[in-house]
């Protein structure tokens, strides 16, 4: 099994990654929102007016 992040082996003391650094780099992605599940929903601002939906992130 490789570390998702940089593809090196897992090290157990952080599975699934290989170390902290990698674990830290996923979760800021967590907070960055960099990872989305798709939806059809569409997606609204804060003044609850929709915003285009880029389906490309």
């Amino acid at each position: 099994m490789s570390c998702p992040i940089c593809q090196n082996p897992v090290n157990k003391d952080f599975a699934p990654f290989c170390s902290k650094m990698c674990k830290n780099i996923d979760l800021i992605k967590w907070f960055k929102e960099d990872y989305r599940i798709p939806t059809q929903e569409p997606i609204t601002n804060e003044d609850g007016k929709e915003e285009e939906n880029d389906s490309n992130s």
